[in-house]
């Protein structure tokens, strides 16, 4: 039977509701101080609190030893869904943030059974748009581990590549491709890639077109890319579910929103890497974590975002920064949260980014006003608003950015705008993540 990680700290949470419950929001918002200023940012409030509030964070001036300039979250594979391979080769393209020198792989093996040979490995600048995953010729360098051109990934584990000799421009795409020569089957993966990526036979590490094979819509065992860059670098991780890994924006273009501030970051020459661990139906205090084999067709929404937040924000190199947009996924599925508990669960992300010298940034959740009534119900936008309301005027993240505000409609605010909304009410198109890109200020992240 598959396991379901309830988040500890809802038990306690069920007997302090009266907190909160016994007087109601207005009389718990009016004992709270509003630390804090506030920031235009593309029709969106920021509220930004006092320096110091965040605990010991490091100087801007800390040379980070490494930069992680692409991410993305592994889950386990529901059983319906195993894939085996042998005597392939993954092309996987990944969409770099910040630039930089001598890349390293993380590899990640944690939700499979089995071991996994790696046979070969290489990294290239990929050739093209779209779904190629062809190479510029002369461009890839191999990856080895330990010295090693082949390496073993062990059940429940990682392992980290040597640096390559290679230079990353930022914003590059590349092509990771890994060896397959035994009979494998892929057990940790990122389900929803947004990228076309293509399996082919043979070891096609070393060829700049290998011409067609399998399509795949899913990152297999990458899970990190970091980069040797410039003293005042540092990563910015972002938190949360389908909305921000991209669920509903045009495959193979990166308009996911961490792609598109990344891309603004860009333009003022602020090196930070922007790295997206968003996972689809992610919840803030539920999830599933069996091993490939035994997970249920749930398994893709990952852990709970508490339960990863070690591995996923404050494992990443060279991370300074998160942000948050977690919890309309609570609101939908069992078991019923109350808004006590996701405002509990908040406040553990806040105390643990602080603990561990991060400035966090928490959003507000999206309108979900035309969705279907699992999200769209009068308990859930109650329950929203009361989130939202805490987000904003509690004073207790570091700053706050108004993805609410950034995409809902004027005259119907529980909807979206739309032309912001991808159909579904719930998760917002190119344009509406556009929109949530442009409503961070940049200066959060100085």
């Amino acid at each position: 039977m598959t396991r379901q990680w309830e988040y500890p700290y809802i038990a306690p949470i069920k007997q302090k509701t009266s907190l909160i419950g016994s007087s109601g929001w207005r009389g718990f918002a009016r004992g709270v101080t509003r630390r804090g200023l506030l920031l235009g940012g593309a029709g969106a409030t920021v509220v930004m609190g006092t320096p110091g509030e965040a605990g010991q964070r490091d100087s801007i001036a800390r040379a980070p030893a490494r930069v992680g300039t692409w991410a993305a979250a592994p889950t386990a594979v529901p059983t319906e869904k195993i894939l085996t391979l042998a005597a392939k080769t993954v092309r996987q393209v990944v969409h770099t943030s910040v630039g930089g020198d001598l890349p390293r792989l993380t590899l990640s093996n944690e939700y499979g059974a089995e071991p996994v040979r790696i046979g070969a490995a290489s990294i290239a600048v990929r050739s093209g748009t779209g779904r190629s995953s062809n190479t510029v010729p002369g461009s890839a360098r191999p990856l080895t581990f330990d010295g090693a051109t082949e390496v073993v990934i062990p059940p429940g584990e990682t392992v980290v590549s040597d640096v390559a000799d290679m230079i990353i421009g930022a914003g590059m795409d590349l092509v990771i491709s890994l060896y397959l020569p035994d009979p494998t089957i892929v057990g940790t993966v990122s389900p929803r890639s947004k990228q076309s990526n293509l399996i082919v036979a043979g070891d096609a590490t070393a060829v700049d077109g290998p011409g067609t094979g399998k399509r795949v819509t899913r990152y297999l065992w990458i899970t990190g890319l970091s980069v040797r860059t410039v003293r005042n670098a540092a990563s910015i991780v972002a938190l949360g579910d389908s909305i921000t890994c991209g669920t509903e924006t045009t495959d193979n273009t990166n308009h996911r929103w961490p792609d598109l501030l990344a891309a603004r970051f860009r333009v003022d020459r602020v090196p930070r890497g922007l790295l997206n661990v968003g996972l689809s139906g992610n919840r803030l205090l539920f999830g599933y974590e069996d091993k490939t084999g035994q997970a249920a067709e749930e398994a893709s929404v990952g852990a709970a975002a508490l339960r990863r937040f070690d591995r996923d924000v404050l494992g990443q190199p060279g991370v300074r920064y998160v942000v948050t947009l977690i919890g309309v996924n609570d609101l939908a599925n069992n078991p019923s949260v109350t808004p006590a508990q996701l405002i509990a669960g908040h406040r553990e992300l806040i105390l643990r980014a602080r603990s561990a010298g991060l400035l966090v940034v928490g959003g507000t959740l999206l309108p979900f006003g035309a969705a279907s009534a699992r999200y769209n119900n009068p308990a859930n936008l109650i329950k929203r608003h009361t989130l939202n309301t805490w987000i904003k005027v509690g004073g207790e993240y570091d700053a706050v950015v108004d993805f609410d505000a950034a995409v809902r409609d004027p005259a119907a605010p529980e909807r979206m705008q739309a032309r912001y909304d991808s159909g579904d009410g719930l998760h917002p198109n190119d344009l509406g993540t556009a929109a949530l890109a442009a409503a961070i200020p940049l200066d959060l992240f100085r």
